[in-house]
């Protein structure tokens, strides 16, 4: 009996914009817990303890299921580049991501390391 694995098409998670009935909204919660981490390739775990820390807060069903929206997954990866590839705390990317909030409402640029991460989309 063969047992057919699951592929993944792209680990990169989009910014969708509303344009059409047939796009996602950035608030629609259709993602769960095991989906999002094998979208983010990390530990449900992880993802729970984020949620504990109050760094992102998904919707519930109504039998208090985890759901994550396109803009949850966006903040996620924006949490996963700080502490991957910068080597931050948590505490630390609360602090750069309010900064970098700030600083795109103020129409400054950020520093030059920190140009990747576009948190126009996020709720910081």
């Amino acid at each position: 009996m063969k047992v057919r694995q699951r592929e993944l098409v792209s680990t990169e998670v989009k910014p969708m914009v509303a344009q059409d009935a047939s796009s996602i909204h950035l608030d629609k919660p259709i993602y769960t817990l095991s989906v999002a981490s094998e979208i983010l390739e990390t530990h449900p775990r992880t993802l729970m303890m984020y949620e504990h820390l109050n760094m992102i807060k998904p919707k519930r069903t109504v039998t208090n299921r985890r759901r994550y929206s396109q803009r949850d997954l966006m903040k996620l990866q924006a949490i996963q580049a700080l502490t991957r590839k910068h080597g931050v705390n948590l505490a630390g990317v609360r602090y750069i991501l309010a900064l970098l909030k700030t600083l795109q409402l103020s129409g400054m640029e950020p520093p030059d390391g920190l140009k990747d991460l576009d948190v126009s989309l996020l709720d910081v």
